[in-house]
């Protein structure tokens, strides 16, 4: 049985799901913020977890009347707000993209919150040594969508990223265009900029698994996984497909899935 609601937070109000039975499990999105971008995963999911996904503040049905930048801070208190709204004190969290970002952030601010996290390939470029280019590359989505040349914000953005693939033509039509414009102008510059706070979660002591695709090896968003792992001495995973693999190979993302969870449960 599937329940939807409204969850009340700060500025804000978020459009939540829950469905299945057993442990919960809180999946936090990437890319322009929908749930429904993990519908597939989190229906696999969900004969053995109680699933609760959300849609970020102001995107898709979520509303937000807060003006600025976003802080990926503020999304990870919202994350916790999802927790507590379906009645639970905490939950497992998986996070992939912008969304394994705000996972590392809810472990480090709400520890108590948070009974295991997996971070599915977090952009945290500022753990890496070139990571002034991919600042700028972040500064150059913003600058080029202010522009209104939203679209070639995008087909950079898509561009860098392994396995996401964009149409081959001259003139395509941008879908969910004014939710792209959001995350350029408001959330990537702080989604890029945010450094996870290794003192805070190694103290925190929250389960963490950190993962990246092998089909993104070589990328500037499998890097930041590893190098996180390394310097908090967790665990570094490999798991099946690219980027996108969450949403575009959910049958063979959930079978790994499922059995770091189960890691994180014993």
């Amino acid at each position: 049985m599937t329940t939807e609601g409204t969850c009340q937070v700060e500025d804000a109000e978020l459009h939540v799901r829950r469905g299945g039975d057993g442990p919960p499990l809180l999946f936090v999105p990437g890319g322009i913020g929908s749930a429904d971008s993990l519908k597939s995963l989190a229906s696999r999911l969900s004969s053995a977890y109680t699933v609760l996904v959300y849609d970020r503040r102001g995107h898709s049905r979520s509303t937000d009347r807060s003006a600025g930048s976003i802080t990926v801070e503020r999304q990870a208190d919202d994350a916790r707000a999802v927790i507590e709204h379906f009645g639970f004190g905490k939950a497992l969290v998986f996070g992939t993209s912008a969304g394994a970002q705000i996972g590392l952030a809810l472990a480090a601010r709400h520890p108590e919150a948070v009974a295991g996290l997996v971070s599915h390939e977090p952009p945290a470029v500022r753990l890496l040594p070139d990571a002034q280019e991919w600042l700028d590359f972040a500064d150059e989505q913003v600058a080029l969508t202010r522009e209104g040349k939203v679209f070639e914000a995008f087909k950079e953005f898509v561009a860098s990223i392994a396995g996401a693939g964009l149409p081959d033509a001259k003139a395509v039509r941008l879908p969910n265009e004014t939710e792209w414009q959001r995350l350029f102008c408001r959330e990537l510059a702080e989604i890029y900029r945010y450094l996870p706070d290794v003192e805070t979660l190694r103290r925190g002591g929250v389960p963490i698994v950190l993962a990246a695709g092998q089909g993104s090896r070589g990328y500037y968003h499998y890097r930041p996984a590893r190098a996180l792992a390394l310097e908090l001495g967790l665990p570094f995973v490999e798991m099946p497909g690219a980027h996108l693999a969450p949403q575009r190979s959910s049958a063979e993302f959930a079978a790994a899935l499922t059995e770091i969870l189960g890691e994180l449960l014993t």
